[in-house]
């Protein structure tokens, strides 16, 4: 299964960070910006497992749109509210889309999703494969 990764790019720091990733590589950690994922394939299907800590069910989105699987969440961290002043902030939340080509054979109307202890499991089931048939000819 192959995959690729979109960013947001309404974020106006993308292009000064587009700028250091081209000049000396990644210089921010990814996982700093998408979920890492997990994929693994049994005898019946593909499973997607994303680490997505932090997050409730309903603020992440998964949808399929010309056999390209997506997840994505608009959650961005809170700004200081209420008189509360933050002094230490090391859970922050971005935009964030992960994008993956299904390969063929994935039955996409049966595709099943399960939220539990912030990791998203995603269930693509392969299709039954229509055996070929030996028929047997018979001469007179």
């Amino acid at each position: 299964m192959k995959y690729y990764v979109t960013y947001n790019r309404n974020n106006p720091v993308s292009s000064f960070k587009s700028l250091f990733n081209d000049l000396w590589g990644d210089w921010e950690s990814t996982s700093a910006r998408i979920p890492p994922v997990d994929i693994y394939e049994t005898e019946k299907s593909y499973v997607i497992e994303a680490e997505l800590a932090g997050y409730k069910q309903d603020e992440v989105s998964v949808n399929v749109d010309k056999h390209i699987l997506k997840i994505s969440s608009d959650k961005e961290s809170l700004k200081d509210v209420d008189g509360k002043k933050s002094l230490v902030r090391e859970r922050i939340y971005r935009k964030f889309e992960r994008s993956f080509s299904l390969p063929e054979g994935i039955d996409e109307a049966k595709i099943e999703g399960e939220f539990s202890d912030g990791v998203l499991t995603l269930t693509l089931p392969k299709k039954k494969e229509v055996l070929p048939k030996t028929i047997e000819v018979k001469i007179k």
